[in-house]
């Protein structure tokens, strides 16, 4: 691999991918549906070219028909390793090697490490999660949070987030397949962890409204609106919200979810879910290059954008 210091890289990675591409060059991807807005890529080929890493990062766009043979695919393929998201971090479980702590705990990866054929998952989303809110001035600690979701970026964000300090987590979901995520969710929560969990319903508006207002802060972990033109909220109107109320979303395509124009046009201090992208995204290139990410140039790509 070629040196460990890095220079600042320009719009479009700086550099030709065919000049960069070689008999050598190591494959790391990405495996959900939808997938083809991510902008993974950007953010660890940026990473690699400006560190000189022969890695490159591909997106593959694979949902739990296809799942069992992707993996093997890529087991086959002696990639270094890969990230999942929706809708595979829970059913990717199944066909690894090895889970982590972290990845048992919130009963979803994220990552996947190749350890000489051995595929390792873990889960550093949560990790994101909390790193963002303290990247964005977003003190949680010892404090109330409602999160709308169940699914896998929801049960990273919750359980980081108890075992990180914060006093009570509201969670809601819809009355669907991940009803009982949540259920389980808060039990491991109320068990495991010094923090208060409760479980509501998404429908039941009149408890939405009310634990909303004894929060400091509202966080959409689910998939609404991703990929999508700005529309879908799972919260009715912006009176649920206030302007002192922090509002997350975990959504960063687009840039500006439904949530997040209500949130700003009442002057909530807000974050879409790009800085959690990167905290996460920087656990994972440490886990496959054991190198650190450097943000301050992958910032600086983002903002050309």
């Amino acid at each position: 691999m070629a040196g460990m210091g890095y220079s600042r890289v320009s719009h479009s990675f700086g550099y030709k991918m065919s000049q960069r591409i070689t008999g050598h060059t190591e494959l790391i991807g990405l495996i959900a549906n939808p997938i083809r807005n991510s902008k993974s890529p950007m953010m660890h080929n940026t990473a690699f070219e400006a560190l000189g890493l022969d890695y490159a990062y591909l997106v593959f766009e694979v949902d739990n028909s296809t799942l069992k043979e992707a993996v093997a695919g890529l087991r086959a393929m002696k990639v270094r390793g890969f990230n999942v998201s929706m809708p595979n971090k829970g059913p990717v479980m199944q066909y690894l090697d090895e889970l982590t702590p972290a990845a048992k705990l919130c009963e979803a990866v994220n990552t996947v490490v190749n350890e000489n054929g051995k595929l390792i998952g873990t889960n550093t989303d949560g990790l994101g999660f909390m790193l963002a809110c303290k990247s964005q001035g977003m003190d949680i600690i010892g404090k109330k949070i409602t999160l709308l979701g169940a699914g896998g970026a929801a049960t990273a964000a919750c359980m980081q987030a108890a075992l990180d300090g914060v006093a009570e987590i509201s969670i809601f979901n819809g009355n669907d397949s991940f009803m009982e995520h949540a259920y389980q969710n808060a039990e491991r929560i109320n068990r495991q962890t010094s923090c208060k969990a409760q479980v509501f319903y998404l429908e039941d508006t009149d408890a939405l409204r009310r634990e909303i207002e004894s929060s400091v802060m509202l966080v959409n972990a689910t998939g609404c609106g991703f990929c999508q033109p700005v529309g879908p909220c799972l919260i009715p109107d912006k009176s649920y919200l206030r302007s002192d109320l922090m509002v997350f979303d975990v959504i960063y395509s687009p840039m500006e979810t439904q949530l997040l124009v209500w949130a700003k046009e009442l002057g909530c201090k807000c974050s879409n879910g790009l800085e959690m992208m990167f905290h996460q995204g920087a656990a994972a290139f440490k886990l496959w290059t054991g190198k650190e990410m450097p943000l301050d140039v992958v910032r600086e790509v983002f903002k050309e954008l």
